[in-house]
C-alpha cells in the first residue's frame, strides 16, 4: 500500500533524473506532479477504511477483502519499473497522461462495480495506471528543476503526497458515512481531470527518445509470480490453512520467479531489475530491510482502521482520523533525521528507527475496549512515526550512495517496488485477522502486531549486520 513513509522513499527517484526539459511554469509542473501522484497515495490508503463497508455491501469473505487491497498493490509493485522504462521510451508526459486517464476510468469502474469480481478487475487496472503515472510524475519533476531547486521541490512533493495519503482516509470515512463506499472512488475523477489538463498545458512536450526494448517478459513473469505467491499466502493465512491448492500455487510462484531471475540475468543492464544490484551485502541488506519494514508497517495501516471499526465500534471517519499523527510527525522530524544521518552515517539511524517502529507496533497491544485512543493507539502511532522518520530518509540515501551514477535511477525504483511488495505480501498474510470476530479479532490483531514487532527488529538486525558503517564506500563494479 501507499503510506506517508512511502512518499519519502519514492521521492528519491526524482533526484536521479537530470534536468533536460526547461518549463515555463515549474511551480505548476510541481502542482501537476503532486495532483497525479496523490491519486495513488489517496487510493492506497482510503480503501482500508472502506473494507468493512465493502465487505457488507458485496457480501465478501475475508480472503476476498484482502484482494480488494492486493488487486491494486500487485500491478503497482510488479509493473512500477516497467512504467518508468516505458516513460523513457515513449515519453514521460505521454505516460503520465495515459496512466492518469486509466486510473480515472478504473476508479469509475470501481464506483459502479455491481459485484466483487468487477471491483477487483477495476482495482487491478487502477494499479496499472498507478504504475504508469507514479514514476513518470517523479521523472518529470526531476527533469524540470535545476540541481539547486530539486531538493526543495522533491521535499514539497513528498510532504504533500504523504499528507494527501493521510487525509484520504478521513475524507473517505466521512464520505462513507454521508453516502456510500462508492463515493471514495468518485473523488478521484476531478483530481485526475485536473492533473491531465495541467499536464497537457504546462508540462513540456516529450522529446524523441531512443531507448532499449522494454523488458516485457520480465514484467509478465514477476507479475504472475507475485500474483501466485500472494494467492498462496492468502489461502494459507485464511481459516483453511495450508491446503493443496495453496501449496501448488506456492510451487508455481517459485517456478515463475526463478524464470524471472534467469531472464533478468540474461538481460544484464537492460533488465527490469539488474542482478548486479544484488551482488553487494549492503544493497542486499537495504532491500531486505525495506521488504521487512514496509511489510510490517503495511500490516499496521491495513488492520488498524478495520479493527477500530469492527471491534472497537469507531465510525469510518474516526477510524480514518486515527492515523493522522503519523504523517505530521514525519513531516516535522524527517528533515532533522536526514541531516543527522549525513553526519554519522545511515547504519545506526536505520537500525534504531526500525527498532522503534517495532516498539510502536508492540504498544498497539494496549488497544482494547477498556482503553481510550489517547492512551492506547496514539502513543503507538507516535512511536512508529518517530521510528520511520529516523529510518526512511537515511535508508533512501544509503540506497542511492550504495551504487554509482549509472545505477541510481534503477536502484531507487527497485527499492520502491520492493517496499510495495512488502505491503502486498503482508496484506496477503493477515487473512486470519479479517476472518476473526468480536474479541477474537483483537486477539488476532495483537498477535499480528507482535509478529510485526519481531519483523521490525529483524530489519534492525539487517542494518547492523549488512549495511556499511559509512554510506560512501565504493563497492566494485556498481561504482564504475
Amino acid at each position: 500500500m501507499s503510506t506517508p513513509a512511502q512518499a519519502y522513499c519514492d521521492a528519491a527517484s526524482a533526484r536521479c533524473v537530470e534536468r533536460s526539459a526547461p518549463a515555463l511554469h515549474p511551480r505548476l509542473v510541481l502542482v501537476t506532479s503532486v495532483l497525479a501522484s496523490s491519486l495513488a497515495f489517496v487510493d492506497g490508503s482510503v480503501v482500508n477504511v472502506a473494507l468493512p463497508a465493502i465487505g457488507s455491501s458485496l457480501s465478501a469473505r475475508a480472503d476476498e477483502l484482502q484482494w480488494t487491497v492486493n488487486a491494486y498493490l500487485l500491478p503497482l509493485s510488479a509493473v512500477l519499473l516497467l512504467g518508468g522504462a516505458a516513460g523513457d521510451r515513449f515519453g514521460r508526459r505521454r505516460l503520465l497522461v495515459w496512466g492518469t486517464t486509466l486510473f480515472a476510468l478504473a476508479s469509475l469502474g470501481c464506483a459502479l462495480a455491481p459485484r466483487l469480481g468487477p471491483l477487483l478487475a477495476a482495482r487491478f487496472l487502477q494499479g496499472i495506471g498507478g504504475a504508469m503515472l507514479m514514476p513518470n510524475s517523479l521523472a518529470i519533476l526531476g527533469q524540470t528543476f535545476t540541481r539547486e531547486q530539486k531538493g526543495r521541490a522533491v521535499g514539497i512533493w513528498a510532504a504533500a503526497s504523504g499528507i494527501a495519503g493521510a487525509l484520504g482516509p478521513v475524507l473517505g470515512g466521512w464520505l462513507i458515512e454521508l453516502s456510500s463506499w462508492r463515493a471514495i472512488f468518485l473523488i478521484n475523477l476531478p483530481i485526475a481531470g485536473a492533473a491531465v489538463v495541467m499536464a497537457l498545458r504546462y508540462v513540456p512536450k516529450d522529446r524523441d527518445r531512443q531507448a532499449a526494448a522494454l523488458d516485457v517478459w520480465g514484467a509478465v513473469l514477476v507479475t504472475a509470480g507475485l500474483g501466485a505467491l500472494t494467492w498462496a499466502l492468502t489461502l494459507a493465512g485464511g481459516p483453511s490453512g495450508l491446503t493443496r491448492l495453496a501449496g501448488l500455487l506456492g510451487l508455481g510462484a517459485i517456478v515463475l520467479l526463478f524464470a524471472f531471475i534467469l531472464i533478468e540475468m540474461r538481460r544484464g543492464d537492460r533488465a527490469l531489475a539488474p542482478m548486479i544490484l544484488f551482488t553487494t551485502p549492503t544493497l542486499v541488506g537495504l532491500n531486505l530491510l525495506t521488504l521487512l519494514l514496509y511489510g510490517a508497517l503495511s500490516a499496521l495501516l491495513v488492520l488498524v482502521p478495520y479493527v477500530l471499526i469492527e471491534a472497537l465500534h469507531y465510525s469510518a471517519a474516526q477510524a480514518g482520523a486515527a492515523l493522522l499523527p503519523l504523517p505530521f510527525v514525519m513531516v516535522l522530524i524527517s528533515p532533522f533525521a536526514g541531516s543527522l544521518a549525513e553526519r554519522i552515517g545511515a547504519r545506526l539511524p536505520i537500525a534504531i528507527g526500525s527498532g522503534m517502529v517495532g516498539l510502536g507496533l508492540l504498544l498497539t497491544l494496549r488497544m482494547g475496549p477498556a482503553g481510550s485512543y489517547w492512551s492506547g493507539l496514539l502513543p503507538a502511532i507516535t512511536v512508529v512515526a518517530v521510528g520511520l522518520s529516523a529510518a526512511v530518509a537515511p535508508l533512501t540515501a544509503a540506497v542511492l550512495s550504495g551504487v554509482g551514477a549509472r545505477y541510481t535511477g534503477v536502484a531507487s525504483g527497485l527499492n520502491t517496488a520492493i517496499a510495495r511488495t512488502g505491503g502486498l505480501l503482508a496484506t496477503a498474510l493477515v487473512g486470519f485477522v479479517f476472518a476473526s470476530h468480536a474479541q477474537g479479532l483483537l486477539r488476532s490483531f495483537h498477535a499480528t502486531m507482535e509478529i510485526g514487532c519481531a519483523i521490525c527488529w529483524g530489519a534492525a538486525l539487517c542494518a547492523l549486520l549488512l549495511v556499511q558503517r559509512t554510506s560512501h564506500q565504493a563497492e566494485g563494479a556498481l561504482h564504475r
